[in-house]
Order: C-alpha cells, then sequence, then structure tokens
C-alpha cells in the first residue's frame, strides 16, 4: 500500500510537471510566488539527462520539459566565487570573494534583500565562505558553512564506521552551522548521507512554516558531485558496467543526445577534440579504476534527483507548486581537480576519490577544458527554470546570461528594493540584469559586457564574441554566433577587436581593485 501511495504521489507531481492544464491569461508576474534555488557543485554541462546525460534524472528532466533550459547560463568556473556571485548579485571581485572563500565585503546577501519584502528566508547546504548566512538575513541556515567534506561523516569515526573517515587532514575540521550555533567537527550519527539528510532539513524547515501566510524563499545548496566520489552502495549498483566502454562511446552518446533534443544543434556546438587517454590503451585494472570512478558519480547526480524529486513532491502536495518558481544550476563545470585521502573501495566512507580530468571532459560535453578555466567547460552551467504560472513549458533560451542575473531577476519578481547601504556601509551596484522577459519568452540580446577572473584564467564576452585566456598562452577570440564550444581561435585573424575587448576587460578589472585590494584608494 505505501508503495502505491508513493507512486501516486509522483505520478502527481509528474503531472504538475508536464505542463498540464497551464492555461494563463496574461504573462504577468503572480503576487509575491515562492522561490526554490537549487545548486548543485562541480556539475559537469552534460551531466544531467535534459542536457543529455545517461544518468537517471528524471525529477530535473520533468522539470526542464515543463519549463526552460538556458543554453548559455554562467558561473564563474570556482565553486566559492560562484556561490558568493549568487547570493550578492555583485563580481566576487567586488564582494571581495576573488581569492579565498572568507568573509563578504560591500554586498548583501539576498536572504536580507527578500526577508524586508516579508519572505521566510531559508538556507540550507553548502556556503563555502568563512560568514555564517544566517547573520545575512536567513530565518534559517543549516548545513556545511565550508567546502566539502565527507558525505558518510564528516567529523570523527563512529562505532559504526569500518575505519577512520576520509578527511582532507589540512582542512578538518569543517565546521557546519546550525543557526547561530557553530559546530566543528561535525559528527554525525549513523545513517547520514549528505545529499539526503541536507534535504530532510531542507523538508523540516518548509513543514515548520506550512501555515504560515508569506511567500519562502528556499536556497538549497548541495554539494553533489564535488569529491569524494561517495554514494550509497545501492544506487552506485544501478550503473554497474554502463561505463565500461569508456569515455569516447559516452561522450559521443551525449553529444547526440544533445543534437538531436534540438537543445544544441551541431554548427554552432560542434563536438571540441577530445583530452582523455584512449581507452583501449589503459591496463585492465585502470578501466576498471576509471568505470568505477564514473559509477559513484553517476550515482551522486542520481541521488541528487531523487532528492530534488523529494522536495518538488513536497510542493506538489502542498498545492504550491504552481505558483514556485524552480531553478536549477551548477556552481561550475565538472573538475579536473584529484584528491586521494584513505583506502577502501571507491564510494565508500573511508576512501575519498576524484573524478579526474578524464571524466571531466566527458561531462563538460560538448566543451573544452573544465574547473577552473574560464573557457566554456569551466564556466557554462545547466539551468533549468521551472515556473509554471510564467515559463512555457519545453522552451530553450540562447540568451548570454551569468549568475549575477539572479540577484536582479529575484528583486524585479518580488518587488524588493535593493539596498545602497547595508550595515552602516555602501553596497555594490546589482551587476547583472533581470531574467524575466526571457522568462516570458522574449527574444533579447545581451547588453553590456561579462567579465570572468579565476587565478590564471579570465575571459570577456560582448556582442556575441569572447575573449579567453588561461595562464600566459595569450588572447584567444571565439565568435559564439558560429562557434560556442570554442574551437576556432580568430584572433590572428582580428587583431583590432581583440585588443578593444582587451581594453573593455582591463578597465574593468582596474576598476575593481579598490574592492579586491581594500587599502587601494
Amino acid at each position: 500500500m505505501t508503495r502505491l501511495v508513493t507512486i501516486a504521489v509522483l505520478l502527481a507531481s509528474w503531472i504538475v510537471l508536464a505542463g498540464c492544464d497551464r492555461s494563463r491569461e496574461s504573462a504577468s508576474i503572480p503576487e509575491r510566488p515562492n522561490i526554490v534555488l537549487i545548486l548543485a557543485d562541480d556539475l559537469g554541462y552534460s551531466d544531467i539527462s535534459p542536457y543529455g546525460a545517461e544518468i537517471e534524472t528524471p525529477t530535473l528532466q520533468r522539470l526542464a520539459e515543463g519549463g526552460m533550459r538556458f543554453t548559455l547560463m554562467h558561473n564563474t568556473s570556482k565553486c566559492f566565487p560562484s556561490r558568493a556571485e549568487l547570493l550578492a548579485g555583485v563580481y566576487p571581485e567586488q564582494s571581495h570573494m576573488h581569492d579565498d572563500p572568507g568573509a563578504f565585503e560591500n554586498s548583501v546577501m539576498i536572504g536580507e534583500v527578500l526577508k524586508q519584502v516579508g519572505y521566510r528566508t531559508l538556507f540550507v547546504g553548502k556556503h563555502h565562505g568563512t560568514d555564517n548566512p544566517y547573520h545575512w538575513g536567513f530565518d534559517h541556515y543549516r548545513g556545511l558553512r565550508d567546502g566539502a567534506a565527507n558525505y558518510f561523516n564528516p567529523g570523527e569515526q563512529r562505532p559504526s564506521d569500518p575505519g577512520p573517515p576520509a578527511q582532507k587532514a589540512w582542512a578538518y575540521p569543517r565546521t557546519f552551522a546550525f543557526d547561530d550555533s557553530l559546530v566543528a567537527p561535525f559528527t554525525p550519527e549513523p545513517g547520514y548521507y549528505g545529499t539526503d539528510t541536507w534535504t530532510d532539513w531542507a523538508l523540516d524547515l518548509l513543514k515548520q512554516y506550512e501555515g504560515e501566510q508569506k511567500p519562502f524563499f528556499l536556497y538549497l545548496s548541495y554539494q553533489a558531485p564535488h569529491d569524494p566520489l561517495q554514494a550509497p552502495q545501492e544506487t552506485i549498483a544501478k550503473y554497474d558496467g554502463v561505463y565500461d566502454e569508456g569515455y569516447a562511446a559516452i561522450r559521443q552518446a551525449r553529444y547526440e543526445r544533445l543534437v538531436d533534443s534540438g537543445l544544441i544543434d551541431a554548427d554552432t556546438y560542434p563536438l571540441s577534440a577530445p583530452t582523455y587517454r584512449d581507452w583501449e590503451q589503459l591496463s585492465a585494472a585502470e578501466q576498471g579504476d576509471q568505470a568505477r570512478r564514473m559509477e559513484v558519480y553517476a550515482a551522486m547526480i542520481d541521488r541528487l534527483d531523487q532528492n530534488i524529486g523529494r522536495v518538488v513532491d513536497y510542493l506538489a502536495q502542498r498545492g504550491e507548486l504552481e505558483n514556485t518558481l524552480v531553478m536549477f544550476a551548477s556552481d561550475n563545470g565538472a573538475s579536473a581537480e584529484v584528491v586521494q585521502i584513505g583506502d577502501g573501495p571507491i564510494g565508500s566512507v573511508t576512501r575519498w576519490a576524484s573524478l579526474g580530468a578524464d571524466w571531466a571532459n566527458v561531462g563538460n560535453t560538448p566543451f573544452r577544458y573544465y574547473k577552473n578555466y574560464n573557457y566554456q567547460g569551466g564556466t557554462a552551467t545547466p539551468f533549468i527554470v521551472h515556473w509554471p504560472a510564467v515559463v512555457d513549458p519545453g522552451t530553450a533560451s540562447e540568451y548570454v546570461s551569468r549568475f549575477v542575473d539572479i540577484m536582479p531577476t529575484l528583486v524585479e519578481i518580488t518587488g524588493a528594493t535593493y539596498p545602497e547601504r547595508y550595515r552602516e556601509a555602501p553596497v555594490v551596484p546589482m551587476q547583472g540584469r533581470s531574467l524575466v522577459p526571457v522568462f516570458r519568452g522574449e527574444a533579447l540580446q545581451r547588453e553590456g559586457p561579462l567579465f570572468w577572473k579565476w587565478q590564471d584564467s579570465r575571459a570577456v564576452y560582448r556582442d556575441g564574441w569572447k575573449l579567453v585566456e588561461h595562464g600566459d598562452s595569450g588572447w584567444e577570440l571565439y565568435n559564439f554566433d558560429a562557434d560556442r564550444s570554442e574551437t576556432r581561435n580568430l584572433a590572428p585573424q582580428r587583431p583590432s577587436l581583440v585588443a578593444t575587448l582587451d581594453s573593455i576587460w582591463t578597465r574593468w578589472y582596474d576598476g575593481t581593485a579598490r574592492y579586491r585590494n581594500p587599502e587601494t584608494p
């Protein structure tokens, strides 16, 4: 009986997500919608089924089918600056979150902005800074204040653990926050799995305010699928053998699904040259190790989707999904970073393993490179918007956008006023543009440039052209109208345009100096 009830609930929510009975009298913004912003961590562009993946993500698939997919939404290519940008609506260089995950300056968080217009503001999950969001306008904050932690046990070894939990010794203990209470180390009870438990916390908070006559803003900021590669065994088992055919076969299949779905076209998005190794040249042991890594990674994404489904089901049961704006994105592309700690099977509490560059190249199909690079493989994110009252089902947008656009979008939707000062200090004005016209289906072109700078990687986009450089390799120029995968460098043919965009980027970066270096006059 319980299983039948569960199936019935799922079917009901899927019908809502599919967009049935979605007639609208006008395209006006509904009054005070609920807002759910969901962020994944180190998830590649093609790592979910609406963007070509073989990984089972039925909830995200239905959100996409019932809403809008963006093809050109961008992050910063790095975890904490992207998260800072989402929270503050300014470039990380302006909030002083450009270099290290420290304290916010010159800025205000979205929790404070929406709280001032009557929203219940909730934040669950990864923050990746030294501030406690509870003191920045969020009515509740529960989660990992720091960067990455063990999914099964981020604290001390428990009697039930088969061995010491794999931890980054140089970053241990990680700090967790429960409103104004900080805990380090945080050693949970057996049965904890970060993605599952954080969803439990989010649902607990939503249920706490069920009878309240005010809208809510929930920022559900997951760590998955950032390493360590860890997932429940029953979910890993679903992908047994799926990746035995290797990198090339999986990448090609993803690309074909992306093109066949109509989300991208092969002319504008050519499949970039692969950077992974030749699978057939790997030893049997190495193939097994690599396949296992991807099986666990896929399981982490599968589990992420299951938990997003729990939130969507809850909203559907409450009858609130129709007037809830749900947004989903990733903080950067799939990661080539490698951390190796502990022993035991990949996927277990005692082992910290990473995905690696070969599978990251697959995860970011059809783009080049990965996290930490300002090429599309590092900065392009899947972005799904589901809002039945406004967004037409099954739509897509090629509008060039970035996380700085989220704050002005929510300010317009909620009627909030973005402050000029916060805590007796001036606040940098919002840097993005509202996406509400895009949500309504208007065909817009990006006005003004967008900028990137992370470590030794930098880029600028303007009027269909992107200039990008990593290290001291020199500027590369790409025409986004014809080559969004950045495969044909036109810098040698367009030196004057390179000089113009270089000047625009330099003026912007020099203009952020007083924020990056507070002692600069």
